[in-house]
Formats: structure tokens, C-alpha cells, sequence
């Protein structure tokens, strides 16, 4: 099928993000608009698994929903950073922790209806202590949880974010096919 852009237009241009108003032409000849939100940067995620078998995840504020989120620790990558630096840092940055062991789980698109984002997923095993190092504008409660336990609560609500129950589904797939 062939979709061809026949105009674009900025609509909003933040620090984050930009927003596009872009008038399509159609497999079928017709025009139709697309608004989409690009990410200017892409984002790293790590679901850490601690030394007692529990993940260890983040509790902070999502403005968008008004509520505050368990989610996995992750963050925009900085420019140049590879994904799995930039795992790392954010884990240590959000935890206290630093990954001696790091496994690529997928690259994802968690709003392909209308944004760019692509954040990559990584397990993080064989934890060690460092210094928490939140951003300023960053406030997080650490909460730990058996796997089994963040599976019931993604069933029970509890865990709404896309990037935190893909790397919980995907950590059972995993361990599944071999020890993790």
C-alpha cells in the first residue's frame, strides 16, 4: 500500500515533544489528516530483578493520567547515548543500582496510533549499591515485588504502564525457556 504525505504542518513545538498536522494521501486516492507526536529522543527501560527475586520498580507522579504510576525505572536517552547505557544509568540514577548483568529484551512503539517513541527494554540482574541521583524535577518511591505479585497486579490495575507490563509479560516468556 502506498500512503504519501502531501503536507505537514508544526502545530506545537515543546520541550519534549513536537505535535505535526500531516494531510495523507490514501492507498485508495483519498486524503485523510494524521497528527503525530514526535519524540525528539528515544528512551531506555530495565526491569531489575534484586538479589532476594523481586523486580524493583518506581512509583512517581504521571500528570498526563494524575496519578501515581508503578513503573519500570527508564529515561530519554542523552545524545549519542546507546540504549544500554542509557538502561544503566537511568537505573542507577532512579534505584541506587548498578546492573552487572544487562539483557536485551525487544525495542517497542508503545503509542503507535500517534507518537514516535521507541523505547528499548532490557533485564537487569547481578545488582550492586550506588547513589540514588534523581533529577530535580524527579520524586520516586521504590517498591519491590515478586514477579508473581506484579503479574497479579497487572491483572488487578495496579500496573497500567505499557513499557512495565511488556518487560513483566516478557520476563515470563523468557524465564520460561531458560533460567533467568
Amino acid at each position: 500500500m502506498s500512503y504519501e504525505v502531501l503536507d505537514s504542518k508544526t502545530t506545537y513545538c515543546g520541550k519534549i515533544v513536537k505535535v505535526t498536522v500531516d494531510t495523507l494521501r490514501m492507498p485508495d486516492g483519498k486524503e485523510a489528516l494524521r497528527e503525530t507526536v514526535i519524540r525528539g529522543k528515544n528512551a531506555a527501560a530495565v526491569l531489575p530483578l534484586d538479589a532476594d527475586g523481586k523486580f524493583i520498580f518506581v512509583r512517581q507522579y504521571r500528570h498526563a493520567f494524575q496519578e501515581m504510576l508503578l513503573e519500570i525505572p527508564a529515561g530519554i536517552l542523552e545524545d549519542g547515548e546507546a540504549p544500554e547505557v542509557g538502561a544503566k544509568r537511568e537505573l542507577a540514577e532512579e534505584t541506587g543500582k548498578l546492573a552487572q548483568e544487562l539483557t536485551f529484551i525487544c525495542e517497542l512503539y508503545p503509542t503507535v496510533g500517534y507518537c514516535t517513541e521507541k523505547i528499548c527494554l532490557y533485564f537487569a540482574q547481578n545488582l550492586t549499591d550506588c547513589v540514588q541521583c534523581l533529577d530535580a524535577d524527579e520524586f520516586v518511591e521504590i517498591e519491590r515485588y515478586t514477579p508473581e505479585e506484579a503479574l497479579e497486579m497487572i491483572q488487578k490495575g495496579e500496573i497500567k504502564d505499557a513499557k512495565t507490563v511488556a518487560a513483566i509479560f516478557s520476563f515470563f516468556a523468557y524465564s520460561s525457556r531458560q533460567k533467568v
